[in-house]
């Protein structure tokens, strides 16, 4: 297992601010055109009857899969925000994701697990999951993955400290490569109280951990 410890000033931009997006049925018909002439290039016939359909298809679910380009974390985690007297920390684990290399345009998935310790207010628990998302479905490297939902959920919520951990595992690194098919690889990040309190961070890792009856 590798093990990554980000550094948000290192995570390196990833904004899509500047980019013109063009309607959902322009894009997927654009998209179908040039992987059809991909399914041309690898030395298959578009025209088959198993493949006629598939540039369509593909296009469809590239778009669906990349659709975190047009939402904003930050707007959806706004609308559910409540005032919480607490001060202990909230963790919501074991969150499933699905994403896509940047490098090989390949999936990787796993489950990313979040903490924070509230100053006077609280998320709603499925604006978390949303989040994730919202990253997650964009052309993506796991370490930039793990510290944007860090950052956004620090930005939005002003907690006292932010954790995220994430594992997962690579289809680049299993179909293609060095083909090791047992590997994953996981990566933290955090902020507020959680960068110098090496007892809190324990603690969010051995309740993510911890196994009960």
């Amino acid at each position: 297992m590798y093990f990554m410890d980000m550094n948000r000033e290192q995570a390196s931009k990833h904004s899509t601010s500047q980019i013109p997006i063009p309607d959902t049925d322009e894009r997927v018909n654009e998209i179908a055109k040039h992987i059809r002439a991909i399914i041309s290039l690898i030395g298959e016939d578009p025209n088959r009857n198993g493949l006629i359909k598939t540039p369509l298809r593909a296009a469809k679910a590239l778009v669906y899969n990349t659709q975190g380009y047009q939402q904003d974390a930050d707007n959806i985690m706004s609308q559910a925000i409540f005032e919480y007297a607490g001060s202990k920390m909230i963790i919501v684990k074991d969150i499933e994701f699905y994403s896509m290399c940047e490098h090989h345009v390949l999936p990787f998935f796993g489950k990313i697990s979040i903490g924070y310790i509230p100053t006077d207010s609280m998320i709603g628990l499925s604006k978390l999951a949303r989040v994730v998302n919202v990253f997650a479905r964009r052309l993506q490297v796991q370490e930039r993955l793990t510290s944007e939902i860090c950052k956004s959920v620090t930005r939005t919520l002003k907690a006292k400290g932010v954790i995220v951990y994430c594992t997962a595992e690579h289809l680049c690194m299993k179909m293609r490569g060095v083909e090791k098919q047992g590997s994953s690889t996981t990566t933290t990040d955090y902020s507020g109280v959680f960068l110098n309190d090496a007892y809190l961070r324990n603690e969010f890792y051995n309740l993510i951990n911890a196994q009960y009856p």
